[in-house]
């Protein structure tokens, strides 16, 4: 039997190609991934906005699948509507469906907190717009946001073609020394290959999106499993 440590329900949104991929290739064994989609083609207010409205008729899909933890796969849909949003669309779909959920914010949030960073430096792929929401969204978690930079993105399918190595030069090009922690921003971002040395050039623990979405659905699964390749999250916390 598939999952016989624990099945991870996903939910993504339908332009996404990259969170199950990655998530899938570092499962610990034993652990089953089950993924629904949502649909979303642009980062863009009123679509993820719109895909959130969805979202429940997908979690009701991976619940026939009994899976233990519904992980709901999107960063900025997550904290488009800014602080306790996001608590608010998990208890959403917890209530209709009666499987815990978590989101990629949370986790991301969980993440920086116990890493103890609070100046962190952002990169994503988004527009300018999606950006300012997310500043506003870790700043209302008391984070001081001391750069955030884009690449203009909002094509979504498009961002799942980016390379890791853009995602490390342009954490590496943002940085300076006031910053506790990098984030990087975006489930559809490939990032798993570079986060290791990415630390080890920087000094400081590096977030990712689909790393942090991982390191909270293990634990909140009781998997305690260490993934050393995951930068310093995995290792110690």
């Amino acid at each position: 039997m598939y999952g016989w440590r624990g099945r991870l329900g996903l939910i993504v949104p339908s332009s996404n190609t990259t969170m199950e991929m990655e998530l899938h290739n570092y499962l610990p064994e034993g652990l089953s991934l089950h993924t629904s989609r949502v649909p979303l083609r642009n980062i863009a207010e009123e679509e993820l906005i719109k895909m959130n409205t969805l979202a429940v008729e997908s979690a009701k899909l991976l619940r026939d699948a009994n899976v233990e933890l519904i992980l709901y796969g999107c960063t900025s849909c997550s904290f488009i509507g800014g602080k306790d949003y996001e608590k608010e669309l998990e208890a959403r779909i917890e209530d209709e469906v009666k499987v815990p959920v978590i989101s990629t914010s949370t986790a991301v949030v969980e993440a920086l907190k116990i890493l103890d960073a609070h100046s962190v430096l952002v990169v994503t792929p988004y527009t300018d717009e999606i950006n300012q929401r997310e500043k506003e969204f870790l700043e209302a978690n008391e984070f001081e946001v001391l750069d955030i930079r884009g690449l203009g993105m909002e094509d979504s399918a498009q961002i799942g073609k980016l390379e890791p190595y853009e995602a490390y030069r342009l954490a590496k090009a943002s940085f300076i020394d006031e910053a506790d922690a990098i984030l990087i921003s975006s489930t559809n971002w490939r990032t798993f290959e570079i986060i290791e040395a990415l630390e080890e050039d920087l000094s400081i623990p590096v977030v990712t999106s689909n790393q942090a979405s991982l390191w909270l659905a293990l634990r909140e699964m009781d998997v305690m499993e260490k993934i050393p390749e995951l930068g310093r999250l995995f290792r110690e916390y």
